[in-house]
């Protein structure tokens, strides 16, 4: 066997590549060579709804974009909203703004209508593409779906072929974008925008704003599921495949390429020292912050909560065991978790990466997670996480009680191995940029080369 990798067949039988990235030893110069003597990038344009991060999809987007052009490479960022991000602008990136509001900040009428299809979006794409594109510039599609819309498929239709899509979330496959069933609080097995589906109350507002993500849902499937063109959707976990296969894109079409991670502290937390629990995230259902707060008071634990979003106020009237502090910076957020004994992550839908969960295991914090997370039977596996059904209140306040009864040697252990092992789930700032590379550069080239991949980026069925 090659020590430089294998071909295996997948779960479903299907020949799916697991080719090695080797860090140093004979091979390592073979593959920088390779990459270095790939087409070189005129540019790449990164999309986005969003020029300032306040969720993991707009965050890497912009990430990307500074690790770019830290290897001198020309990035334009076509956003929807007014582009003011100066430390972009700062690092020489063309910003493209549409200067218009999200759906939930606009008026009803006008979030229905360009929702589905936002005109002005499509138009400011297109006008930038017939301007400025080249034979040697890629397209990385980071989110659309609150306030671009499904047009920019349409828009950069005449360049698909060199397009990566990146599917942060499930809305390319799903028209709720969860594949969960927020009436009956389950995971929805149906075929997405199947009959059984648009019959099928399960959005989390009601079954009119079900119908109108059904129409948007339909639109994106015109527009990117049937141009198989748009060939490189990257996913965030080898998981998410088997939902996005069910909702009919073809699997040679996915790639993997895992997430980055940046631990929130350099050295290790004393988590066996501490007795808090902290939620990092959004506050509405889906992350299952309400789940959290009725299994705190059970097992009578302490909480803090950074974050911010609708169920606030639920939050702030939790009483004295739980404090929130709000939105807060990546460096912020390290101090704050310096007092917690464990991260919580409770999401009610199938999480298909949870960055926080290793972010904070790389900080040294164990993690209590949901069962249903993708990243939950390798944390379990790997010594530095328990997992349980969060949406069962006894199951998860017991779990809960039972990592505060644990030995504090033991909660020490699981600290270490967090703290060692999590790398191992994800990729390094610079693997992760060398992988997006890796796809821009064979999309430009007329002969796609064998790709460097690590543990952590998986390429889909052969053909």
């Amino acid at each position: 066997m090659s020590d430089i990798g294998q071909v295996r067949p997948d779960e479903n039988g299907s020949t799916v590549s697991t080719l090695r990235w080797p860090a140093s030893g004979r091979y390592a110069k073979l593959w920088r060579d390779g990459i270095d003597a790939r087409p070189a990038l005129d540019r790449v344009v990164v999309i986005d709804d969003y020029s300032t991060a306040r969720g993991g999809a707009t965050a890497l987007a912009v990430l990307s974009a500074k690790l770019l052009r830290g290897l001198g490479i020309a990035v334009t960022y076509i956003c929807g909203d007014d582009g003011a991000n100066e430390e972009l602008a700062s690092l020489g990136v063309s910003i493209v703004r549409l200067n218009s509001r999200d759906l939930l900040s606009s008026s009803r009428a006008k979030a229905f209508a360009t929702g589905v299809h936002n005109p002005a979006a499509g138009s400011m794409i297109s006008a930038w593409v017939r301007a400025n594109d080249t034979p040697g510039t890629a397209y990385h599609i980071h989110g659309w779906h609150q306030i671009l819309s499904p047009i920019v498929f349409d828009a950069l239709a005449p360049v698909a072929e060199r397009c990566v899509v990146h599917a942060h979330d499930f809305f390319t496959g799903c028209p709720n974008g969860a594949f969960f069933d927020y009436q009956a609080q389950e995971i929805c097995e149906r075929r997405p925008l199947g009959m059984s589906c648009i019959a099928t109350s399960c959005d989390k507002r009601s079954y009119a704003h079900k119908l109108w993500r059904t129409v948007r849902g339909a639109n994106l499937f015109r527009t990117l599921r049937s141009r198989p063109a748009f060939g490189r959707i990257v996913l965030l976990h080898e998981k998410m495949a088997e939902f996005l296969v069910r909702s009919g894109y073809k699997p040679e079409r996915l790639t993997t390429i895992r997430n980055p991670i940046a631990p929130l502290t350099a050295e290790r937390i004393g988590a066996e020292n501490n007795d808090e629990f902290v939620f990092i995230g959004r506050l509405d259902e889906e992350k299952g912050i309400e789940d959290a707060l009725a299994a705190m008071r059970k097992a009578g634990a302490k909480l803090c909560v950074i974050g911010d979003g609708p169920l606030m106020p639920k939050v702030m009237a939790a009483g004295e065991h739980v404090r929130a502090v709000g939105w807060k910076s990546h460096a912020e957020i390290g101090k704050i978790i310096r007092s917690a004994s464990a991260l919580i992550m409770p999401s009610r839908y199938p999480e298909p990466f949870g960055l926080v969960a290793i972010e904070a295991a790389r900080s040294g914090l164990p993690v209590i997670m949901t069962n249903g997370a993708f990243l939950a039977e390798e944390m379990v596996a790997a010594g530095m996480a328990l997992s349980c059904n969060t949406m069962d209140e006894k199951a998860f306040a017991g779990t809960l009680t039972a990592f505060r009864n644990l030995p504090k040697e033991d909660v020490r252990l699981m600290s270490e191995r967090a703290f060692h092992l999590s790398p191992n789930l994800a990729t390094t700032h610079e693997e992760w940029r060398d992988a997006l590379l890796t796809q821009y550069r064979s999309l430009i080239s007329k002969h796609v080369v064998p790709e460097p991949r690590g543990g952590a980026i998986v390429q889909g069925a052969f053909r």
